[in-house]
């Protein structure tokens, strides 16, 4: 049984996240795991995959039209390599890419989707979340093939191999011009990437008004973290919809979570659930995140995040 998995990479440096993908792959099939890299002159980020461990070949498929391609041209490269292949699990990481390509890859080849998988007991036993995760389902596939995608932070990343792997090519499939990128904005933001950072200082509705964010953005500076917002914060136009952490926004795992004003929907609570430790601080003794929170301080947020941005070591410059 073949296993395929997308890599995940910024056309220089492969994502740590692939690593994961990798682990998770390898409790679906440990002998036959293969990568796939697309892009344009992405020869070297093959070889970075080609050193993961568990990993018995890397396949490139380089063109020009698949350095920024579309969710219908990703389906068709995939579809068509799983055609060839016979590959019984296709896993790419949980994100809106992903979530855009693999069901209509999975159209295509008449196969199975599975979203947001946590974990893999083995080939015939998925876990994944239900209703904004507040059901744990264990899904055995019947399908001939399954195309699926996997909550990175949920795995064990897989470890360095002692020797490089095979690395192949793939020819590139035309593109699908139905949909064309017209442009693409980048936040410029210097902090840590909300869905990896060790720590995440996240503000809600509590905060009450856009300027108040900045204590927020204060302390995770001085903590050398990422900011994340719940989405009654992001839609009071309090942050962007760019932070907007849970259910309908990104999935976090850091170390530390700390969450400010935030009363702690359901769907809030399915994007945290992975965090180590999660801190809430909340003027309402009976806010939900306290049901779920590691430290809780029932206060007020603007009396508390100043106290802790001179209390707390500055962690800005620490690795």
């Amino acid at each position: 049984m073949k296993v395929l998995v997308i890599a995940a990479h910024d056309a220089r440096q492969l994502d740590a996240v692939t690593a994961r993908l990798v682990g998770a792959a390898g409790k679906l099939s440990p002998a036959e795991v293969h990568v796939l890299v697309m892009g344009s002159g992405c020869a070297a980020v093959a070889g970075q995959a080609a050193t993961l461990g568990g990993v018995s070949r890397v396949l490139c498929a380089d063109a020009p039209h698949l350095a920024q391609p579309n969710a219908e041209t990703v389906a068709r490269q995939l579809a068509a390599l799983a055609l060839a292949e016979g590959y019984r699990f296709v896993v790419a990481a949980h994100g809106m890419a992903a979530r855009a390509a693999l069901p209509r890859a999975a159209a295509l080849r008449d196969a199975a989707f599975l979203a947001d998988v946590t974990a893999v007991e083995s080939a015939q036993s998925l876990v994944r979340p239900m209703y904004a995760g507040s059901v744990l389902a264990r899904v055995r596939p019947q399908a001939a093939q399954v195309f699926m995608t996997v909550r990175p932070a949920a795995h064990e990343p897989c470890a360095q191999a002692a020797a490089a792997c095979e690395v192949g090519t793939v020819a590139a499939v035309a593109p699908d011009t139905r949909i064309r990128l017209v442009g693409r904005d980048e936040a410029g933001d210097t902090r840590p990437d909300l869905a990896r950072a060790r720590v995440v200082v996240a503000g809600g509705r509590g905060v009450g008004a856009a300027e108040h964010m900045k204590l927020v953005e204060a302390l995770a500076d001085h903590l050398g973290g990422a900011v994340g917002a719940s989405r009654a914060a992001v839609d009071a136009g309090f942050a962007p919809n760019a932070i907007q952490v849970g259910q309908t926004g990104k999935t976090v795992a850091p170390d530390v979570y700390m969450a400010f004003g935030i009363s702690g929907a359901i769907q809030h609570l399915a994007g945290i659930k992975d965090a180590r430790v999660i801190v809430a601080v909340n003027k309402d003794a009976d806010a939900p995140i306290f049901s779920v929170a590691d430290i809780g301080l029932v206060g007020d947020l603007f009396e508390v995040l100043p106290a802790l941005r001179r209390a707390l070591p500055e962690l800005r410059h620490a690795s």
